[in-house]
């Protein structure tokens, strides 16, 4: 049989938005420690109840534990981030304005929580962290063409997703060094990294050269293992 799907006000409708509150309220509780105490199932526990959620409660709402709450996180961040470039009148930028945008933009809603940024990127390099890491900067790099509107379906979808995580990658690391004011050498950085990506839509032939040019974003991710945490 088909699964019904869930009316409005039904007992599995309650649940789902019962177990999103509490996955709400327990990273807004953890957020302003994570800096100090990072991404820590103490952490986790500690945040379930400040908000006074039971720890039973706080397992249904992050089953995988601290890796499904820092993916949360990231989910956030990628949510914002569309809300953000929703109010901007990107028809009328050019596609690379867009991608500098878009990154820009998913680097700024965080900008408060570098550290939590930093700390969730450095879990999620590491072996126990699974898959989590890689579909996070799937999701990502995913959701920032799609909010500038990129429609494509053949090859060409893959091969764009691959390069700006490499992309993304390099300037979010680059971000996390960075104490210029307002960030600026990030986005000079960001520029540099957004010219390469343009040349997929200048030379579609050249995509593959141009995808070796760029750092592999996984062992970037990697790399941050043996970063302090």
């Amino acid at each position: 049989m088909p699964e019904t799907k869930a009316l409005p006000g039904s007992s599995r409708s309650t649940h789902t938005d019962q177990v999103a509150r509490h996955r709400a309220a327990i990273l807004d509780a953890a957020l302003p420690h994570v800096a100090f105490d990072g991404w820590t199932t103490k952490l986790m526990r500690e945040a379930a109840d400040a908000a006074g959620i039971s720890h039973g409660e706080m397992r249904l709402a992050f089953p995988g534990g601290i890796t499904d709450l820092v993916d949360c996180f990231l989910a956030d961040g990628d949510r914002r981030m569309e809300e953000a470039l929703a109010k901007q009148d990107l028809g009328a930028l050019k596609i690379r304005e867009r991608i500098t945008l878009a990154v820009r933009t998913r680097i700024e809603v965080d900008a408060m929580h570098r550290e939590a940024v930093r700390r969730a990127v450095t879990l999620l390099s590491l072996p126990i962290s699974g898959t989590t890491g890689p579909h996070a900067l799937y999701r990502t790099v995913d959701a920032i063409w799609r909010a500038v509107g990129d429609t494509s379906t053949d090859f060409n979808f893959y091969t764009k997703r691959v390069i700006l995580a490499g992309v993304y990658s390099t300037v979010t690391i680059t971000w996390f060094g960075d104490e210029s004011e307002g960030f600026a050498d990030t986005w000079a950085f960001l520029d540099r990294r957004i010219a390469d990506v343009m040349k997929i839509e200048k030379a579609k032939a050249g995509v593959q050269k141009i995808g070796d040019y760029l750092p592999d974003p996984l062992a970037l991710l990697g790399r941050l293992r043996y970063r302090r945490s």
